[in-house]
């Protein structure tokens, strides 16, 4: 039996000293020391030796597992440390070398604009209200005074997905839903994503962006209309500038109009971005239609409001001076960069 533990003492370190990862280091272990291992199976045959041998043959036993586990732990530590150096040497640093810049994005001309017309609407007390993009015919046309038959629906033909459901054509469709809850005086904006079937080109994509604005309550005239969309042009484009308001026809609203702010560039003298009339076309507005009122259970003799409805991408384009639509939506990092 000294004769075994001797033939396994020296397999077992001839193992380890020619052992070249932290696996084999383990398999070592596991075959020599484990519960199944050679050492073991040696102490289980101590049980056929005679009372005097068993002390002895233990100890050397003893001896071997203490020699076994050191030699297991420095060959364990000495490739520690040789894949420590290594990986030292693989991931050396070199501090000399200019840095990295990374690229840190920033947010979309829209998304800047949005930012700044909802500044100035919060700040005459208004609340953003956002809805569906997928919307029920009801409240898209039906509640907007927009009938089955009606010529408008020509205008805005759109995206159906069934004979009562759509994409929205205008952010109008949030307009009827609050004024269908009958929580009043109303004061909202309802800035988001439209769709109508409008050819791609410089100023027109059949998905685009609106805000809408509305207000109801009672007393509500034309000038507060007016006097609104002139605060919110001189907060938008500038202090000088002038609003004009031009009869035009909605059928959600009535009486209705266009509205032309002085061109940001020439002030009002003309100019190639103006076409040389001094005034820019930002908008439509009106008030709101007594029938609309009515369908959305509102009292047109005891209320009356107004509304409008703000192009972002028109006066996106309008306040950075962009002249193609499309630039909006290629990714071009040239251009976004300059904002």
């Amino acid at each position: 039996m000294s004769l075994e533990l001797g033939n396994i003492r020296d397999e077992a370190v001839k193992l380890i000293e020619g052992s070249d990862s932290p696996e084999k280091l383990d398999e070592i272990k596991v075959t020599f020391l484990g519960k199944k291992g050679k050492l073991t199976e040696i102490l289980k045959g101590m049980k056929d030796l005679s009372a005097e041998e068993r002390p002895k043959v233990g100890q050397k036993v003893n001896e071997v597992r203490a020699l076994l586990e050191t030699k297991l732990e420095e060959k364990k530590k000495e490739m520690n440390r040789t894949l420590l150096q290594a990986k030292m040497k693989r991931e050396t640093i070199d501090v000399t070398l200019p840095g990295k810049r990374f690229a840190r994005g920033h947010r979309h001309p829209n998304q800047i604009a949005l930012e700044d017309l909802e500044k100035v609407f919060i700040g005459m007390g208004y609340q953003v209200v956002e809805g569906p993009e997928v919307e029920f015919d009801r409240y898209n046309f039906e509640l907007l005074n927009i009938p089955a038959n009606h010529p408008a629906k020509d205008e805005q033909d759109t995206f159906y997905i069934t004979k009562d459901i759509l994409l929205r054509t205008q952010t109008s469709s949030v307009q009827a839903r609050i004024m269908e809850k009958g929580d009043l005086p109303i004061k909202i904006i309802s800035p988001g994503r439209v769709f109508r079937s409008d050819e791609v080109d410089a100023t027109h994509s059949p998905s685009f962006h609106q805000v809408e604005g509305l207000v109801v309550g009672k007393g509500i005239t034309m000038a507060d209309l007016k006097g609104t969309l002139d605060q919110f042009a001189k907060s938008f484009f500038g202090p000088d500038t002038k609003t004009k308001l031009r009869p035009h026809h909605f059928p959600f609203t009535e009486p209705s109009a266009e509205v032309d702010v002085t061109c940001f560039k020439c002030h009002g003298k003309g100019c190639n971005v103006c076409k040389g009339s001094g005034w820019i076309e930002i908008l439509g507005c009106g008030m709101v239609h007594p029938h609309v009122l009515e369908m959305c259970g509102i009292d047109p003799e005891v209320y009356s409001g107004f509304a409008f409805g703000i192009g972002l991408e028109r006066v996106a384009l309008l306040k950075y001076e962009i002249d193609d639509m499309r630039l909006l939506y290629e990714n071009d990092v040239r251009f976004l960069n300059q904002f």
